[in-house]
């Protein structure tokens, strides 16, 4: 049965990148199909949809040091995600990955005497250099000093040049941490650290989230819950943020909140922006769940497709929680 170019585009807009590629290697007719703009913003919309499938560890090193990158399966995942092991250790032996989006990974090279910048497709081997800031052409560790305000500039990829945001953005008195970021309600979310060397007067005693606003440039704090800033200077104490639902509905999309202390996670979800409520949605003590190791210490952890806790231990990723 042969199928229209409306029907092949529909078809095609739905596949994973790599066989994409190697349809355009093989065939002139779906090349020219594929190299349309519109098909590539429709299959890059139609890939948001879409549940991922892998994820990468790296070693929580500073971004001028090398270190073994892994590409790991969710559970149940059976389909390869097309990365090979050069790839693998390319990245390891000259990159830090500091973001991924849509199968696109946003890398920052370890060569001390320069700053560059560059987006990569694993699957297709294809990397795109981007310009670098140029307040970061002279002081190459800028984007490491974090202080009560902070500049911010804004990669715009249609004229590929990077705007200043005149607007500064307002931190607090604590550093923020800068690795995980979470885009919610129009404005882009960093929390603070947990360690105490603050006085308690100060308003920045405890750990907060601060957000700011692109459009408007406004930055505003908000509180985490009660109970999470409740020995939150223990130093076992570890607090992240991250995207909440599906990206498939909008309406129940938010924040949620990991804390993992003493070997115990918390979760919750910021159910009224506006007011900053919170509704703690888990707690369980690591050891419930079911781990191999004896005494594990957790090494990282992270929220993915909006509902699925995932950690690893010194020795693996050990679990994955569903989070209801």
């Amino acid at each position: 049965m042969a199928l229209s170019n409306d029907e092949i585009f529909e078809i095609f807009s739905w596949l994973p990148a790599k066989t994409i590629y190697k349809f355009k290697s093989n065939s002139k007719l779906f090349s020219k199909i594929l190299e349309e703009t519109y098909f590539a913003s429709k299959q890059a919309q139609n890939a948001l949809l879409k549940d991922d499938t892998c994820f990468f560890i790296q070693p929580d090193i500073t971004i001028w040091h090398n270190g073994q990158i892994e590409l790991h399966p969710l559970p149940e995942e059976k389909l390869s995600s097309g990365v090979s092991n050069d790839v693998l250790k390319l990245l390891s032996n000259s990159a830090k990955i500091l973001s991924s989006s849509n199968g696109l990974i946003l890398c920052h090279t370890t060569n001390q005497n320069q700053v560059k910048l560059f987006i990569c497709n694993p699957a297709t081997k294809f990397c795109l250099h981007i310009p670098t800031p140029e307040n970061l052409h002279e002081t190459i560790d800028a984007n490491l000093k974090v202080g009560f305000e902070c500049d911010s500039d804004v990669y715009l990829s249609k004229e590929g040049v990077w705007k200043a945001k005149q607007e500064r953005f307002f931190t607090g008195g604590r550093d923020l941490r800068f690795d995980m970021p979470v885009h919610h309600n129009g404005a882009i979310h960093f929390i603070s650290d947990c360690f105490p060397y603050l006085q308690k007067n100060s308003p920045y005693f405890r750990p907060y989230i601060m957000s700011y606003n692109f459009e408007d440039g406004k930055s505003r704090m908000l509180r985490v819950p009660k109970e999470a800033r409740k020995g939150s200077h223990d130093n076992t104490c570890d607090m992240r943020i991250f995207k909440w639902g599906k990206v498939t509905n909008e309406n129940n999309q938010s924040i949620c909140l990991v804390r993992l202390r003493k070997r115990v996670f918390t979760i919750w979800v910021l159910t009224k922006y506006e007011l900053c409520l919170w509704r703690r949605i888990l707690k369980v003590r690591v050891k419930a769940m079911e781990v191999v190791e004896k005494d594990p210490i957790i090494k990282g952890f992270a929220v993915l497709n909006g509902d699925l806790l995932v950690f690893a231990t010194e020795k693996k990723v050990d679990a994955l929680l569903v989070l209801k």
